[in-house]
């Protein structure tokens, strides 16, 4: 006979265990529950650092209310009904039974500075994880006037997170995170670029000579090979200063083995000999679209490392500054293209963290900052 199942049973089962951060922060807030005087050992933390809503009222109300006498906290609960009722204001869940349940899960009170570390590690992960989502998402709204800049922007806010948790958890020398790297998006429509970029050669092949006014474009800004390709030939070409038509190219295309991919020469040549608009108009679209399609690798790639729990705070700093460092060359070229001076990113201060580093790693890493 099959089995019934219970009402709501098929809820229940689908609910995730808690992760390793939630049994954490129950082991903090019991330790300061039972011993509130560990308060002033905590640092680096606040109450949106907490995974859930019941966790970050209750350590609010533990932070905002006095704390009790040691003599009279042993004798009576006064102070915990305080914080219930405090914590009630937020998350109107909370229960006796809970807090009870929280001071009896602590293992040792005074490893309370190291559940905060662990606490603030999880929290620097979830902050860097949607700074990644925002970036992603960003890039791909449709809406946005100026796409470039916006994103830029958006980059510039990743970056300053990057900087924060790094001043809390200085990176350690070739520590990269273990998370593999996305592969590099593939845009579902590709027929505008395609178009655009076949402009480009056949105007760069007509008029060689505003080749050299657009350095700043490589061969790998073009979304194609065989574009890539002529690209380079129609560069190498325009800098020994030698004949460029549609033949001396299909030739050099030939020299090059950018033909070995099948392509029809007959049809390189036609691509060749239809020139529209101007090469720097095309070079901007097509540098346009590299640095949009950089950042969402970028932003994918960082959100991979921070949707990966393995990875530490350290991993985390590593392996995302080297990613946006791939935006920041394409940046530059950006700007000289468009003749956009540099903004300059303010790197922020940490924000919740108490007091200096407490180790000649962080306090180094400070000083470096501070004489940027």
């Amino acid at each position: 006979m099959p089995h019934a199942p219970e009402p709501d049973e098929d809820d229940l089962d689908a609910i995730a265990p808690p992760q390793p951060v939630f049994h954490v922060e129950q082991a903090l807030l019991g330790a300061l529950l039972l011993e509130p005087h560990r308060l002033s050992d905590v640092t680096g933390i606040a109450a949106d650092s907490f995974s859930t809503a019941a966790h970050a009222a209750l350590f609010a109300a533990i932070s905002t209310l006095p704390p009790p006498d040691p003599t009279e906290h042993a004798k009576n609960t006064k102070w915990l009904d305080q914080v219930l009722a405090s914590g009630r204001g937020q998350a109107r869940g909370l229960t006796a039974s809970y807090l009870h349940t929280l001071v009896q899960v602590c293992p040792w009170p005074r490893h309370t500075p190291a559940y905060a570390r662990m606490v603030e590690a999880e929290h620097a992960r979830r902050r860097l994880q949607k700074a990644a989502e925002r970036l992603v998402q960003t890039i791909h709204d449709a809406s946005l006037p100026h796409p470039v800049q916006t994103v830029l922007a958006e980059a510039d806010a990743l970056a300053a997170v990057v900087d924060d948790i790094a001043s809390r958890f200085p990176p350690r020398a070739g520590v990269l995170p273990r998370t593999p790297a996305p592969p590099p998006a593939i845009s579902p429509d590709q027929t505008e670029a395609v178009e655009e970029e076949q402009l480009l050669l056949a105007t760069a092949t007509a008029h060689p000579a505003d080749i050299d006014s657009v350095r700043w474009l490589l061969p790998d800004d073009l979304t194609l090979p065989l574009h890539a390709g002529l690209w380079q030939c129609l560069t190498t070409l325009a800098r020994r200063r030698e004949p460029v038509d549609p033949v001396t190219v299909l030739w050099e295309a030939q020299q090059r083995g950018v033909l070995d991919g099948g392509s029809n020469p007959g049809e390189v040549l036609r691509l060749l000999a239809e020139p529209a608009g101007s090469v720097e108009h095309w070079s901007e679209r097509a540098l346009q679209r590299s640095l949009l399609a950089t950042a969402d690798h970028t932003g994918r790639r960082i959100e991979a490392y921070a949707g990966d729990p393995a990875n530490t705070p350290f991993q985390l700093v590593v392996g995302a500054r080297r990613s946006l460092a791939d935006i920041g060359a394409i940046r530059t070229r950006w700007q000289h293209a468009t003749g956009m001076a540099p903004p300059q990113r303010r790197r922020p201060a940490p924000t919740t963290r108490a007091g200096p580093p407490t180790t000649t790693a962080a306090h180094a890493a400070g000083t470096a900052r501070a004489t940027r």
